[in-house]
């Protein structure tokens, strides 16, 4: 069986851990039952191949959840579309993968709910595996390991235009920065504005979202590790940006754009980035994935 799962992009600015939104990028998985291990990758990224391989792991989480025995082994091919360790969800999706991909091999025990908790317990916060399954803008909180979250539909007016580096940020890194306590202005800060951005990319309500993504818990911590992110933010800004943040714990920088001037805003940015040096950085403009991971229909 195949599966595809989307790239996700986490915080959007003031929204830490709880807002996360599903992206036009994605993964491919081919998973099944096998009387041995065999890990391969279909686009030559190097991704593990034994049992440290995350969509193994979590096809045998979701195994063991249901009281079932393992199998010998799975055959699972996988290609690599979004970026390791750029703030874009890759491990969420692995994740997704698996736990999609032995849900469908045991029958469809589980709700999507339910694999949406075991997501979130596995990677410690919902707000990329939450998108990644469900699709769309998700509003998460966790409560005794239970994920409550809504999904938005985001206006058809908007695009994201994802700044990639060629370079790596480990989450453990960008998390390990951060404050273990914060003012309680900061935090309030913090939930006025990720109320408003959820509300705002849901009603298309453009004149909000600069002061929805306005962050105080984590983006100015986490700026001084990505070199070159404040020229990409100040850039983009200056070329029709509504909104721009580090998507996820980064190195990714996002912009909200108008889809009207998407490529208008894409060549002007490329240009610029070349003009001064900042090759490093590719831009790919993306839409909103409505349906979250899927399995795809057979050829």
């Amino acid at each position: 069986m195949k599966f595809r799962i989307p790239a996700t992009s986490a915080n959007i600015g003031s929204g830490f851990d709880a807002l996360g939104i599903a992206l036009s990028m994605y993964n491919e998985v081919e998973i099944e039952e096998s009387d041995r291990l065999t890990i391969t990758s279909l686009d030559n990224v190097k991704v593990p191949t034994g049992e440290d391989n995350l969509i193994y792991r979590s096809a045998c989480r979701l195994y063991e959840e249901c009281g079932k025995p393992l199998p010998k082994g799975f055959r699972i091919a996988q290609s690599n579309v979004i970026p390791m360790t750029r703030g874009l969800g890759s491990s969420s999706a692995c994740v997704a993968a698996g736990l999609l991909g032995a849900n469908y091999l045991l029958g469809k025990p589980m709700s999507r709910e339910e694999l949406v908790n075991i997501a979130c317990v596995m990677e410690g916060h919902p707000d990329n595996t939450t998108p990644a399954l469900l699709g769309g803008l998700t509003c998460a909180a966790v409560e005794n390991g239970r994920v409550y979250a809504v999904t938005l539909h985001v206006a058809d007016k908007f695009r994201f235009a994802a700044f990639i580096p060629d370079f790596e940020l480990k989450t453990s890194v960008a998390r390990s920065i951060l404050p273990v306590t914060v003012p309680r202005e900061d935090a309030v800060y913090n939930l006025s504005r990720s109320a408003l951005m959820a509300g705002s990319l849901a009603t298309g309500n453009v004149e909000n979202l600069r002061i929805a993504v306005q962050d105080k818990l984590h983006q100015p911590y986490r700026l001084s590790l990505i070199p070159g992110a404040d020229k990409i933010f100040a850039l983009s800004y200056e070329f029709g940006s509504y909104a721009t943040y580090i998507s996820g714990a980064g190195p990714t920088v996002m912009s909200i754009i108008s889809r009207r001037h998407e490529e208008e805003f894409e060549n002007e940015m490329t240009r610029e980035l070349e003009r001064r040096g900042l090759n490093n950085w590719r831009i790919v403009i993306l839409d909103v994935d409505s349906g979250g991971a899927k399995r795809l229909n057979r050829q």
